[in-house]
């Protein structure tokens, strides 16, 4: 198909078209007629300023300015050059707003999704802090298991989420945050309790214990590490919250499991006591996730970065 007329295309516009510096320097020699206040106000040397023109010269196949030791004038190409110059100047500027009012919208808000242990025990400490330098970015906080959380993020419902277990979950990336270990507890009471050695793990595995449900990140790593000992017994109780594994533990209803993070004050107050595990390792990692390929960004990047402040 022929070019013939302009109607045809000729390769990408930003082969053919000066780009925006270029163009605010035309501009500042037709308001300021003088190549050398305009490189100044430009931030440029005057050479870099002449070799800019020369090439947008070059590019348009036009002369644009005329130099002359009284300063510099457009030619009539120039001035015509000039004019359609402060329009794409002009849209650029509409663009530049616009993009600033989006980062504005995305910055105003900061939706967080976090597994029950990380909501309740470490993510209030890093929002104090994210709201003393972001004081006008609301906060969402949506809590949950690390399989909901997950969820929340890959359906787009969550800028950035935490959870705990062996592995970030299938369509997120993620960065390891910090660390958790989690202890085998009893009320006082318990038998366990007035034991002096360890409980090996295969008995662990064999009790009816006070769980938090399937889909939790504390569950994920028990499973895992009592596996090689044929599982986990079923439940004396499955609950869904930190909070209500631990008070019914403290009532006495009977062994649990629960992240060393969740019972400190219990373990100082002798409400509990924590119950060692021969041969069992408990550790494990705490994860920052977002969906895969989209890392975060504004606020949600500025909270990742609290995460790992001392």
């Amino acid at each position: 198909m022929s070019n013939e007329g302009g109607g045809g295309r000729r390769g990408p516009l930003a082969h053919r078209v000066p780009d925006l510096a270029a163009l605010e320097l035309l501009l500042a020699v037709a308001r300021l007629g003088s190549l050398g206040r305009a490189a100044r106000e430009m931030g440029i040397t005057q050479p870099a300023a002449s070799g800019r023109i020369r090439s947008m010269e070059r590019m348009l196949g036009v002369g644009l300015v005329e130099r002359s030791p009284r300063g510099s004038r457009l030619t009539d190409a120039g001035v015509l050059v000039t004019d359609w110059a402060r329009r794409i100047v002009e849209a650029a500027e509409a663009f530049d707003a616009g993009a600033q009012a989006l980062r504005g919208q995305r910055d105003s808000r900061l939706r967080v999704a976090a597994s029950m242990t990380i909501a309740e025990y470490l993510l209030p400490g890093w929002l104090v802090a994210l709201r003393t330098r972001r004081p006008g970015t609301a906060v969402t906080l949506l809590a949950g298991n690390s399989a909901a959380v997950a969820e929340r993020l890959r359906a787009g419902e969550a800028d950035l989420g935490f959870v705990e277990g062996l592995a970030a979950p299938a369509g997120l990336d993620g960065a390891v945050v910090g660390g958790d270990r989690l202890v085998v507890v009893t009320a006082p009471a318990h038998p366990w309790a007035r034991r002096r050695a360890p409980i090996g793990a295969a008995e662990l595995a064999a009790t009816p214990l006070i769980l938090r449900e399937r889909g939790s990140g504390t569950r994920q790593v028990l499973d895992a590490a009592l596996a090689a000992y044929g599982g986990l017994a079923e439940p004396l109780l499955e609950l869904a919250s930190t909070t209500a594994a631990k008070a019914a533990a403290v009532s006495g209803a009977g062994p649990c499991v629960l992240s060393e993070l969740a019972i400190g004050e219990e373990l100082a107050a002798r409400r509990l006591v924590e119950i060692p595990v021969a041969d069992l390792d408990l550790h494990r990692a705490l994860r920052a996730v977002w969906p895969t390929g989209h890392r975060p960004t504004g606020p949600a990047r500025e909270l990742l970065g609290l995460t790992r402040t001392p």
